[in-house]
């Protein structure tokens, strides 16, 4: 009986690993404690440029309640706004993802502890751990699935993602504010036992360690620090093969992993990427041609009906902007070129005081075929149904015969295909 309870997990015996301490955990659990509020802030900014408080079309999550007490009218500058807080979400949390395995690997035996509860801390912390398991690896797997487009969880990946973030942060929050000092006092514990040898080191910092500790250890393999620095090396591999879709440099052309990652596609004015194509939204080019395409603009005044040869026929504006995508991916700036959105707005009864406008496009299904910007996204001179791109038409699959691009808005509120604009009555 008792050979058997020694093969069971909830028996110290049972792990056997020589790196699991309170040194390993300590130094990985600091590093989650910076990178996960980043993660957490720049997530919440990221649901925040959607601007789900102007429509319902916009709002993938109608049933925040007070968790969405902190939103706030998405602004046009810098242009490079959303590419930055969101390439930071989602290659921060690829980055992370090996601290965080082994995070969680180096904590596994607590899982397993007998009793359940041995007080009312330490009952606090098995909750707290609990949902900070759960809730981190609901919040990683989600979000990567979210990356590579591969929705096979069921539900929507917005309110999935979003009331998962609150569980998991406030978890972490509590876990933190109960092993913070504890991990700060380990650390400092090893930087003053540097001077001895690093076994007396490990010895002297594992003095007070807890149920982490093997009681009977296999022999190493590895040492701590060498773990430490795999941990490290597989996070910058991460980093490497994935960051640079989403900034520009070097690092552009080793983003493997990234989405859309690799050589950009084709060449010539059209050349960058995309993330649907005209054929896989459906669109017919039957009603994309010259004689059938007529842009609706509604609003104050009533109803404008606009081919494309009217439209270039208005004053043309050009604008540099980036597109940024909720997957981390974004484009190096573009130079586009067609009507101001405001000049559209003025056409129906909105000279200089542009209100908030629904845009619908020609994709009749699918999440963000219609969609609604904010009065200053209108007003600002940047804002444009765009015609062309670096001097040529609009391709197909970038959205021709016209489409809307915004400056620091997300992607998908940069409809393509456009087919009608409402000019104010939006809530």
């Amino acid at each position: 009986m008792r050979d058997l309870a020694s093969r069971l997990p909830s028996s110290p015996g049972f792990w056997r690993s020589p790196l699991r301490g309170p040194r390993f955990t300590s130094v990985l659990g600091l590093v989650l404690l910076v990178g996960v509020p980043v993660l957490f802030v720049t997530g919440l900014l990221s649901y925040a440029a959607y601007n789900p408080g102007l429509s319902p079309v916009n709002d993938k999550t109608p049933d925040k309640g007070i968790l969405g007490f902190y939103l706030f009218s998405w602004p046009t500058g810098p242009t490079w706004l959303y590419r930055l807080t969101q390439g930071v979400h989602v290659t921060l949390g690829l980055a992370l993802i090996p601290v965080l395995l082994a995070k969680l690997w180096s904590v596994v035996p607590r899982l397993f502890t007998l009793p359940p509860v041995r007080s009312l801390a330490h009952a606090l912390e098995r909750i707290s751990l609990l949902l900070l398991v759960g809730g981190a690896l609901f919040e990683f797997v989600t979000g990567v699935l979210n990356v590579q487009l591969d929705y096979v969880f069921p539900g929507s990946f917005y309110p999935l993602h979003f009331y998962g973030a609150w569980v998991f942060f406030a978890a972490f929050l509590a876990h933190a504010a109960l092993k913070t000092p504890a991990a700060v006092r380990t650390v400092r514990s090893m930087r003053d036992a540097r001077r001895r040898p690093p076994d007396a080191a490990d010895q002297a910092v594992d003095q007070a360690a807890d149920d982490l500790v093997a009681p009977a250890p296999d022999a190493p393999t590895v040492s701590r620090r060498g773990a430490l620095w795999a941990v490290g090396g597989g996070s910058l591999l991460l980093l490497a093969t994935s960051a640079g879709r989403s900034f520009d440099g070097p690092l552009r052309s080793t983003a493997l992993l990234a989405p859309h990652g690799g050589a950009e596609p084709g060449g010539g004015p059209n050349g960058f990427q995309i993330n649907k194509t005209a054929a896989y939204a459906g669109i017919d080019p039957a009603e994309t041609g010259e004689e059938a395409w007529r842009l609706v603009v509604a609003g104050r005044t009533g109803t404008v009906r606009l081919a494309r040869a009217d439209l270039l026929r208005m004053r043309q504006h050009g604008a540099a902007l980036p597109i940024a995508c909720v997957e981390g991916w974004s484009t190096a700036d573009q130079a586009w070129r067609g009507v101001r959105l405001r000049d559209l707005a003025a056409l129906v009864g909105f000279d200089g005081d542009p209100p908030d406008v629904f845009v619908e496009s020609l994709q009749r299904a699918g999440s963000f075929r219609h969609g609604a910007l904010r009065a200053n996204q209108v007003a600002d001179p940047r804002s444009l149904l765009a015609l062309s791109v670096n001097g040529g038409t609009l391709s197909p699959d970038h959205g021709y015969p016209a489409r809307i691009i915004v400056p620091a808005a997300p992607g998908v509120l940069n409809t393509k295909w456009v087919a009608r604009m409402t000019f104010g009555g939006l809530a």
